[in-house]
């Protein structure tokens, strides 16, 4: 497992390593793990701060992202719950109808997303792009299965009190699931952060590309210069780093609670 893992790890060491070097030392051959000459100074801020655009890059995407993940995160919990806890006539047919969209490939349904966006004047827009990933069907499916590991009585026993729905929601059942929201949370954004095709496809004015459009035109104004493109792409994951090591914690915890309620 140790040599499997330093395997897949070695693209990684090669881009951070790569990041730090000269552009002549980059496609050296054998590869040089440690660069001979540090060049990591100059990399940086040129990415950084020769090139203004990458800022803005770096500022859309964390804008999209946060957006993204704590709508998605407040939609789906709450579907989730409602599906869970709340009867009423038709739900399991409902949420079959529900489920079965996720059987649908996202790239079958591109020219229509497209076309309503357009009429309805979101296209080109963050607020479109925030929309787009902010209903999650495999979000609402995950979460109802934590809500159903719920007593049923917890929740009888707040409507005795007095408690409405939303109260229930948020005081009762919230906390109890609180691992299964921070798994998901973590999950959408690194799916959002990501994210390539819709913004390829929903953004055209250059000062709202997210950072995934932006590294592709960076590439294209410097040229294939292999040390900045790297040094774009360390910088790029960082914040995914930030989140799962923040994050771990809970996403374990919240496989661990899934396993013994299953």
């Amino acid at each position: 497992m140790a040599v499997l893992g330093i395997v897949f790890l070695s693209p990684f060491i090669w881009m951070v390593s790569a990041s730090f070097k000269l552009e002549q030392d980059v496609l050296t051959f054998p590869i040089e793990w440690i660069p001979s000459t540090w060049n990591a100074i100059e990399n940086y801020s040129r990415v950084w701060f020769e090139d203004n655009s990458f800022l803005t890059y770096y500022g859309n995407t964390l804008k999209v992202t946060l957006l993204t993940t704590i709508t998605s995160v407040f939609v789906s919990s709450l579907a989730a719950y409602g599906f869970a806890k709340i009867k009423f006539k038709g739900r399991e047919v409902v949420f079959l109808l529900v489920l079965a969209t996720y059987m649908v490939p996202p790239q079958s349904v591109l020219v229509p997303q497209f076309l309503l966006f357009k009429w309805v004047g979101l296209f080109d827009s963050h607020f479109g792009l925030i929309l787009l990933n902010s209903f999650s069907v495999f979000g609402t499916f995950m979460l109802r299965q934590f809500f159903l590991g719920i007593n049923d009585e917890i929740i009888e026993s707040a409507k005795m009190d007095g408690a409405g729905h939303f109260k229930t929601f948020f005081h009762i059942a919230l906390p109890l699931v609180r691992p299964a929201i921070a798994t998901y949370a973590i999950l959408r954004f690194i799916w959002t952060w990501n994210d390539y095709q819709y913004p390829l496809i929903f953004l055209r004015s250059e000062e709202l590309f997210t950072l995934q459009l932006g590294i592709a035109q960076f590439a294209d104004a410097h040229g294939m210069i292999y040390s900045l493109m790297m040094t774009g792409a360390v910088s790029a994951i960082v914040p995914l780093l930030i989140v799962f090591i923040i994050g771990q914690k809970h996403v374990i915890e919240g496989i661990s609670l899934g396993g013994v309620k299953g």
